[in-house]
């Protein structure tokens, strides 16, 4: 908003820095271009409390992915499709894996092979 100020950051940060403080300009001068809020403190304290929210709500959403990764739904290691040899880059099959894979197969093809249908 035309103000500027001396900012210290970590070695290698600038970039982070340059960043955050592009974000803030632009939430404050989004507020302050609203016109309902006049008052440069008021804005700052608008534009952080914007600028929060939306931080808690990405923070919210990657927590929820992780914890749908650590489930049994997330994991494809547990999957059907990984246990049958799917396209995921794992080791070969364990024997006893692989003649249940081949069972189902077999028993597939033979209902298919009736009326090429499953249903």
């Amino acid at each position: 908003m035309g103000q500027s100020y001396l900012l210290s950051c970590p070695p290698g940060g600038e970039s982070s820095l340059l960043d955050a403080v592009e974000r803030v300009d632009t939430a404050m001068c989004r507020i302050r271009d609203a016109g309902k809020v006049k008052a440069r403190d008021r804005i700052a304290v608008l534009a952080s409390l914007n600028l929060a929210f939306e931080l808690s709500q990405k923070e919210a959403e990657r927590l929820e992915a992780e914890s749908f990764q650590a489930s049994s739904f997330g994991q494809a290691d547990n999957s059907a499709f990984a246990e049958a040899g799917g396209a995921f880059d794992h080791d070969p099959l364990d024997p006893h894996t692989q003649a249940r894979v081949d069972e189902l197969m077999r028993r597939l093809d033979q209902t298919l092979d009736k009326d090429g249908r499953l249903l």
